[in-house]
């Protein structure tokens, strides 16, 4: 997908194609402009010509550009060389700003594209969601069991623990004055 060939309908509807194009960046799980262009079809150009002819429906929480270490980085993570890839600073949108790109985007196709894109975001905040819960679970039952177990830890303790520890012999050479 170097030059931004459009995904095929049948492969852009799983999940699994979608959540390989999702970052986490700045705290925010964010997508690239070019991935999303490749989704919708369209060449990244074009993607952020329509994004700044309307600039009031992407505000900063929606879309920001990389800054520079932070595109550096991204070169170094893609082992993008210095003479092929991109040259400009990336977009990374949001899920709101992806979710405002159908309303630039006038397509069947973005429509398309935009729905399976929430759905994948909505799968991954279950699948986050589950993953705290299980572990506030794991957390009460340490600390339902703890008094429980401080018993036998207790006793582990005591067999471990030497009595009386004998003094160490220091290592190495030693000299006398």
């Amino acid at each position: 997908m170097s030059k931004n060939t459009p995904i095929e309908v049948a492969t852009f509807l799983a999940h699994e194609t979608v959540e390989r194009k999702i970052y986490y960046l700045r705290g925010m799980k964010i997508m690239f402009d070019k991935d999303l262009a490749a989704l919708y079809g369209v060449q990244t150009r074009n993607l952020n010509k329509a994004v700044t002819r309307n600039p009031d429906r992407f505000p900063p929480d929606f879309m920001f550009q990389l800054s520079e270490s932070e595109f550096e980085n991204l070169m170094f993570q893609f082992g993008t060389s210095s003479w092929g890839g991109t040259r400009k600073r990336p977009w990374a949108f949001t899920d709101y700003g992806i979710l405002m790109l159908s309303s630039v985007l006038n397509s069947k196709r973005a429509i398309q594209v935009n729905i399976q894109i929430m759905r994948t975001f909505r799968k991954l905040r279950e699948i986050l969601f589950h993953h705290k819960d299980l572990q506030k679970k794991i957390e009460e039952m340490e600390k339902k069991y703890d008094s429980q177990f401080k018993v036998v830890f207790d006793a582990i303790r005591e067999i471990l623990e030497p009595k009386n520890p004998k003094p160490k012999k220091p290592i190495g050479f030693h000299t006398r004055y």
